[in-house]
């Protein structure tokens, strides 16, 4: 490792960061995060803080966990690649395999397609979609739906479902087919209406017009976030994907349920369409799988949809793949985490630290009027909508949102910025005594504004 002041001297100078500007980022260069133990972080001046961000929505057993990097470490001695392209594979993808689908074997998911990420496997699930459909004689649904707000990664079907424009501007024209339904955000939305049961059914209403629209022989698949994560931690209606799974059903189109955030116990169960009571045809998950510590992700997919393919001939065959697929050390750390996940019960911790979370930011709210609108309360995911004025909704403006982000870094608490939403995602193994130290550090940022 180079010294501080190479580091220093270097940062910012050659690394184009994801998800800034290049240019900003050189005028103000990033803080360089040297260390990590248990839930906090510590960057380049020795100040520490706890991770209310979770590295990104990612890191659920906190930074510490050793058997996950003793399976790394062996992994990398024993076997540190090899390709899963069909006619070879190895030990640690078997298992790895077999623990992801028994984990999810509640939510009907009967067989793993490995990635090496989020994007990766909402890619993978588009693909597969429209491949499902055309081995069933359908090849003329190639249409996808998806939700405003949502949020599936940055490749180019990912871009093309995502719900934010901030990542389709820029990259367009992207994936023709695909078609936008509102989000069910009550505190923003086309119909004005802030009883959540109504939005709902307001947005079902809208599907049903839009496919009738498209022509429902048309339309490939629907894919959601059971909780809306980088748009801002939007909750639902309790009825809203069970609305969306009913009306899937009655039209042949697949639901497809993006996992990546709310998968391996952040929303207090085990999956976010568990959470709601829903079984979809397919997920897409990453982040928890490995807990951060190995870019892993798995696409799944239901017996109904495995039955299909495995019983096609030919055509069945899956011309698509990575690299870095099944990859035997990250296949060792899907393993080690899951059995990690399920031993600590993260589940469990995540509603209880979730609870808490809420209602510490809902004590927060009455005292700062910039917070024009607070979302969370199930399992350990949260979002401060900021504004400078909460009778017009006006968005905080950016400056105010740096002032904010940066007080609450030196009082002791990482969090993340979305626009002019504050979003939150700590470890899941996160301790009552850590996030009342968010809720205080929180209280200072929001007076700097």
């Amino acid at each position: 490792m180079k010294d501080d002041n190479f580091l220093k001297e270097e940062n910012a100078r050659h690394l184009w960061h994801p998800m800034g500007h290049p240019a900003a980022l050189r005028e103000t260069p990033p803080r360089i995060i040297r260390s990590a133990q248990g839930v906090s972080i510590t960057d380049q001046e020795g100040h520490s803080a706890v991770d209310a961000v979770g590295g990104l929505w990612c890191v659920n057993l906190g930074y510490s966990n050793q058997k996950v990097k003793d399976a790394i470490a062996a992994q990398l001695q024993d076997l540190p690649y090899y390709s899963a392209f069909a006619g070879t594979t190895n030990p640690s993808a078997i298992e790895a395999s077999h623990a992801v689908c028994e984990f999810f074997a509640e939510d009907g998911m009967a067989r793993a397609f490995f990635t090496s990420g989020g994007s990766d496997s909402v890619d993978t699930a588009l693909r597969l979609a429209r491949q499902y459909h055309r081995l069933n004689g359908a090849p003329q649904r190639t249409k996808f739906l998806s939700l405003k707000k949502g949020y599936h990664g940055t490749h180019w079907g990912g871009a093309s479902v995502n719900g934010n424009n901030r990542f389709r501007i820029g990259y367009e024209p992207l994936l023709p087919g695909c078609f936008h339904l509102p989000s069910p955000y009550t505190y923003r939305n086309p119909f004005d209406e802030t009883d959540p049961a109504t939005l709902a059914q307001k947005i079902a209403a809208a599907m049903e017009d839009e496919i009738a629209f498209q022509g429902a022989e048309t339309i490939a698949a629907f894919i959601m976030e059971p909780i809306q994560g980088a748009g801002g931690v939007i909750v639902p209606d309790a009825s809203f994907m069970k609305l969306m799974r009913e009306i899937c059903d009655r039209h042949g189109i697949l639901l497809i349920s993006d996992e990546v955030i709310t998968g391996f116990g952040r929303t207090g169960h085990w999956s976010g369409a568990r959470h709601w009571g829903v079984k979809p045809d397919m997920m897409t998950t990453a982040k928890g799988i490995t807990s951060g510590y190995y870019p892993v992700g798995a696409t799944l997919v239901s017996d109904k949809v495995a039955g299909v393919f495995e019983g096609a001939g030919a055509e069945g065959a899956i011309w698509h793949g990575y690299t870095y697929s099944a990859h035997p050390v990250g296949a060792a750390a899907v393993v080690a985490t899951l059995k990690e996940t399920l031993r600590l019960d993260l589940a469990s911790n995540a509603a209880a630290r979730g609870d808490q979370l809420f209602k510490g930011l809902q004590a927060l709210a009455e005292r700062h009027e910039i917070i024009g609108d607070m979302r969370g309360g199930h399992g350990l995911m949260a979002g401060l909508e900021i504004v400078s004025d909460r009778g017009s909704k006006t968005p905080m403006d950016a400056a105010g949102m740096a002032r904010i982000h940066a007080a609450t870094y030196e009082a002791g608490a990482m969090v993340r910025l979305g626009m002019h939403n504050i979003l939150m995602s700590p470890p899941l193994v996160i301790t009552e005594a850590e996030i009342d130290t968010i809720l205080t550090a929180l209280d200072t940022g929001l007076a700097a504004a």
